[in-house]
């Protein structure tokens, strides 16, 4: 992803201009330095791309996102490949179902697109850790993004897995993909390990072949763009809107006097952060941008542009989609940022894929340099509202830690945390006691940045508040000695740029009372998605004892759909923070009172038609008293508490 801007929505315009003197009979796509542009099978090249994350995409949707990015006027889509979606554990890989990435490039050459490969292996792209697996922190001094050689060895691990698949698909071997990028924006890193770029370019030529392409991307500040570069790999750049395009570009020619002008990621919109404003960006003012860089001759990625050349090339993020699950990553600027489960970016394709305003204005700047593919754009996906569902309360989460943690807990003096337990993703529970009566208020708090990320603090299992990172880190408690002292800790996703990616959840340091450091815990890993995708707890026995008790507990609902599925949107009326399951299906994160995002998108695939939909919540601080759901035919991303029609609706 761009720093500057997201993956799921750059608008990546490259003009490029490729590599000479190949036969015209052989499959070919190079860089033209005298002639500063791309050559595809020796003629010269320009090409309109555009960002789709098979990752963020249910793969029954796969098709219909990328023909409309090919009935939009893109030559090529940028493609992202997430190191940590695939290999989920050390030497663990999982290429099926939705992380099928061979029968997604397949598809992408069924249609007709060529590929601009992004395989990282760190890629941004406000992911979970930007891409790399979490068990690299399993060794807790290991340097992400470096020479260090624990690092390396896991790269080279993982890319020996990966780039056979990719090498038969390489433009020059018969297949689509056009250029591979090596790491993304390292320039913006601190280590600035020039030893790890030549690795990364060895590993590749290696397991790729001599003929492909392989570029950097990084933003137009000089520094960035002197740590990011490396000779053997073609230096392009990224910027948005509102830039000028001729001092960007400039900034290209410094590292790369010739050769085809590339923005790598056009930004064609922004994401969002949880609690902030939703983010938008105008079509005028995207589509003017777009038709400058095209005019210059630039290749364009919405994401990517590149200019001066026969023809333009350009790139951008032309479909966000959706952080289903835990994979949203965050920011740290000044403080933590996590993204919302929404990566709808306010792309031309919206996270339902449906056309937008923004879409039809870049179309019409594409039929402007060359012509579209002939007929009509296939049109939104069907939508429905299926109504309220009234949900019941099944247990707290403390009363079902047997189901959660079949294994049982770990004992600890002290804290650990998510990485020294092994836990990647969501949710452990730390549980002590209190040592000691307390009798007049104490204060219970952590030092700062140790809670990683929401700690919910039950005493005696009742509810008393939430530590929060690099926010609220103390709660006042009062209690007798042996009272059950229990915090859930959730990761809210890990920082995903910056010198921040070594993002260790849990709690970081201990938790005290009056300066106290609080010691004897049992410290239970929680594999809830394991059991909802068994069928828990639809197929267990409820085990609701306090109705009305606030903190984490589940609720559970069914609703059935009336004949057909079609793509939803379920709102949370009087509901505060959690996580949703249909039919064990993880929709992500919901933050009803933080916002903006007020809707979680719910494709039709994860629907049953003819027997009922199960329904699993999470709610980690209150349900309102009358649980229930409601399930819209239109998304709300623009709404926080301070708006009272909210729970009306």
């Amino acid at each position: 992803s761009a720093r500057m801007g997201l993956p799921a929505l750059a608008l990546l315009l490259a003009v490029g201009l490729l590599q000479t003197q190949a036969s015209p009979s052989a499959r070919s796509f190079q860089l033209d330095y005298e002639h500063n542009c791309f050559r595809k099978d020796g003629v010269p090249f320009r090409y309109i791309s555009g960002s789709i994350h098979y990752a963020r995409v249910p793969r029954p949707a796969w098709r219909d996102r990328l023909l409309k990015m090919h009935m939009s006027g893109l030559s090529a889509v940028q493609v992202y490949v997430p190191w940590n979606y695939h290999e989920t554990l050390p030497g663990v890989y999982d290429f099926a179902g939705n992380r099928d990435v061979e029968a997604f490039l397949d598809l992408t050459a069924e249609l007709g697109l060529l590929v601009i490969l992004r395989p990282g292996p760190y890629i941004c792209a406000e992911w979970e850790m930007g891409g790399l697996p979490a068990w690299l922190l399993w060794k807790p001094n290991i340097i992400l993004r470096s020479s260090d050689p624990a690092y390396l060895a896991a790269v080279d691990s993982w890319l020996h897995v990966l780039l056979p698949k990719i090498k038969p698909r390489l433009y020059q071997h018969g297949g689509n993909i056009i250029s591979v990028q090596v790491e993304n924006e390292y320039g913006s890193y601190y280590a600035c390990d020039y030893g790890y770029l030549r690795h990364l370019l060895g590993s590749f030529r290696a397991l790729l072949g001599s003929e492909v392409l392989l570029f950097t991307t990084d933003s137009t500040r000089v520094e960035e763009l002197r740590c990011g570069t490396l000779q053997g790999l073609y230096a392009t750049v990224d910027f948005g809107p509102g830039s000028n395009v001729t001092e960007a570009f400039d900034a290209q020619r410094r590292v790369e006097p010739k050769g085809p002008l590339v923005n790598s990621e056009y930004y064609t919109g922004w994401l969002d952060y949880w609690g902030e404003a939703h983010a938008s960006t105008s079509a005028a003012w995207v589509a003017r941008g777009l038709e400058d860089m095209l005019q210059l001759g630039a290749s364009v990625n919405m994401q990517v542009v590149s200019w001066q050349g026969a023809q333009p090339s350009g790139e951008y993020m032309f479909h966000g989609g959706t952080n289903f699950a835990y994979w949203s990553g965050a920011d740290y600027k000044e403080q933590y940022k996590p993204v919302t489960t929404s990566y709808d970016y306010d792309a031309p394709l919206s996270e339902a894929g449906d056309p937008t305003e923004k879409l039809f204005a870049i179309r019409t700047v594409i039929s402007k340099f060359q012509p579209l593919p002939v007929g009509p754009m296939p049109p939104a996906t069907p939508k429905y509202a299926y109504g309220r569902v009234a949900l019941q309360k099944f247990a707290d989460l403390l009363d079902v830690l047997d189901v959660l943690c079949p294994s049982g807990p770990i004992q600890s003096q002290f804290p650990l945390t998510f990485e020294a337990i092994k836990q990647a993703h969501g949710f452990v529970v730390y549980h002590t006691q209190l040592p000691w009566d307390i009798p007049d208020p104490v204060t219970l708090g952590a030092p700062p940045h140790s809670i990683s990320d929401r700690g919910y603090v039950m005493l005696q299992k009742e509810y008393q508040g939430t530590l929060e990172r690099d926010r609220q880190i103390t709660l006042r408690v009062t209690g007798r000695a042996g009272d059950t002292l229990d915090i859930l800790l959730e990761n809210m996703g890990r920082i995903s740029f910056g010198a921040n990616v070594s993002d260790f959840k849990g709690l970081l340091d201990n938790i005290s009372l009056d300066s106290d450091p609080l010691s004897n815990w049992l410290i239970y890993p929680l594999a809830i998605d394991t059991a909802v995708q068994q069928g828990w707890p639809h197929t267990a026995i409820p085990r609701s004892s306090s109705i009305g008790r606030a903190g984490p507990a589940f609720y559970t609902g069914t609703f059935e759909t009336p004949g057909i599925a079609w793509d939803t949107f379920v709102k949370f009326p009087g509901w505060s923070k959690g996580q949703l399951w249909i039919n064990g299906f993880n929709l992500g994160r919901y933050w009803t009172y933080c916002g903006p995002q007020q809707t979680l998108f719910v494709p039709s695939s994860v629907l049953h038609v003819g027997r009922s939909n199960n329904i699993t919540v999470l709610e980690l601080e209150g349900a309102p008293l009358t649980p229930l759901l409601l399930f819209l035919d239109r998304p709300l991303f623009n709404r926080t508490l301070s708006h009272s029609t909210l729970d009306t609706e």
